[in-house]
């Protein structure tokens, strides 16, 4: 099913020309089709459905495209720029603002929103749900640099963006009567935090695990990161959110055994995976819904109504069902590094450990050695899968290839698994308090 509803999308894209309005619409009758044909014929059935989940890919393409506001006629010159802020991105020098219902030289409201960047020497401290008032270039998305390349311009028409620019002048701030939009508002509040006790990339990088927020990092230390095969830690998903996951539902289900009344009434596991499903939904909330994180969070929703219900926690149908939400949501993501690389590296991980398990020992009580033998093992053997699954798009997209990955990922995974995202959790629940620095540094440390 995922695989053909990613094949009508990739016909959508493919077409010289939009189609017929109609066509969003064939889809139905040939799912009513092929459930008449599965009860006569059930191979005909199998493909008839696959052709109306490929219809119904090809439909949602269409449908999601023609919902979006159409692209402003944006000015050639300076303009002056009165919107809400949005969203603040720090960057390492300055910042950068997302306006949403901007004014350009005190015209109507455009329906899509702008990205600007502030002057790197500008005092203003801006933050979501200010209005603001600045003199900018603004410019709209531009086309391929090259037959094939990144398309701003679709990606720009799929995510509401009008265009963005720079700042000509300082900003003017006005404290907006709505406040600060709350997930925007929080997201900025961590990053000025962390960034504050940590200081230089290393702070830089924190943010970008506990908010999703790339844009602070120097050009330098990104670089590095996606030449060691590294930059997978930045761009938050799978990994991160069962870290989370698994320390909620590890101390919930520790706190509920310590109360015997209800570990002796209720079930502690149950409670603890809906408590952790919890947790990992207000990170997935905090960190933006990126394409991996929608993938992990569809994915360990399935996990636990499995661990619920008694079955598998861990299976490629689990893989197929995320995908097939994924697409369904936002069907353009299928032509992004982001979602080829982490549903590859997935699938690659799931196949790999249904191919391996069979054949691995089974370490008795007391075994240790045998024990971290096997997770030394499982360490190496997920970066060599996961390096193998994501290098063909890696070269595709990026023209790299990371020569020692394997051995980066070895040493950086681990490190990242046992102390900075602990450490990472343990400072968002100290912040209320205005306790993070005790965690915060040892996370820097990470």
């Amino acid at each position: 099913m995922a695989v053909a509803l990613g094949t009508g999308i990739l016909l959508y894209f493919a077409l010289p020309a939009e189609p017929a309005a109609a066509t969003i619409w064939l889809a139905p009758p040939l799912l009513a089709l092929a459930i008449w044909t599965a009860a006569r014929w059930p191979l005909a059935g199998w493909a008839v459905g696959l052709a109306a989940a490929a219809a119904l890919g090809f439909g949602m393409a269409s449908w999601q495209a023609g919902r979006q506001p159409p692209m402003p006629d944006l000015p050639r010159g300076a303009t002056l720029i009165e919107a809400r802020i949005a969203a603040v991105e720090l960057l390492p020098e300055g910042r950068r603002l997302t306006l949403e219902a901007p004014r350009l030289d005190g015209g109507a409201p455009l329906d899509r929103h702008v990205r600007i960047r502030l002057k790197h020497d500008d005092p203003a401290e801006p933050q979501p749900g200010d209005l603001i008032r600045v003199r900018a270039l603004v410019r709209a998305p531009a086309a391929p640099a090259y037959p094939g390349a990144w398309d701003f311009q679709r990606a720009a028409w799929f995510s509401g963006l009008a265009g963005s620019g720079f700042a000509l002048g300082r900003a003017e701030l006005t404290p907006g009567e709505a406040g600060a939009p709350l997930l925007a508002g929080l997201r900025a509040k961590i990053e000025a935090r962390v960034t504050g006790a940590i200081p230089g990339a290393a702070g830089a990088v924190a943010a970008a695990l506990l908010t999703g927020g790339q844009s602070a990092i120097p050009v330098a230390d990104l670089s590095a990161m996606r030449d060691s095969g590294l930059a997978h830690l930045l761009g938050v998903s799978g990994l991160h959110i069962a870290i989370v996951m698994g320390l909620s539902f590890g101390l919930l289900r520790w706190l509920l055994a310590l109360l015997p009344w209800v570990a002796l009434r209720l079930s502690g596991k149950a409670i603890a995976a809906l408590g952790a499903l919890t947790v990992g939904g207000l990170y997935l909330l905090v960190t933006g819904c990126a394409v991996p994180m929608q993938r992990s969070f569809a994915m360990a929703a399935l996990a636990t109504l499995a661990l619920l219900t008694g079955r598998r926690a861990l299976s490629l149908r689990a893989w197929a069902l995320a995908a097939a939400a994924v697409l369904l949501l936002q069907p353009a993501a299928v032509l992004g590094a982001s979602f080829q690389m982490s549903f590859a590296a997935v699938l690659a991980l799931i196949a790999g450990w249904d191919a391996l398990r069979p054949h691995l020992p089974k370490p008795g009580r007391g075994a240790w050695r045998q024990r971290l033998a096997l997770a030394a093992c499982g360490v190496l053997a997920t970066s060599v899968l996961a390096g193998a699954a994501t290098t063909p798009f890696g070269l595709h997209h990026f023209g790299r290839l990371q020569l020692y990955g394997v051995a980066a990922n070895a040493l950086a995974v681990p490190l990242t698994s046992a102390l900075v995202m602990p450490a990472g959790m343990a400072a968002a629940a100290l912040m209320p308090f205005g306790l993070e620095d005790l965690a915060l540094v040892p996370m820097g440390w990470g």
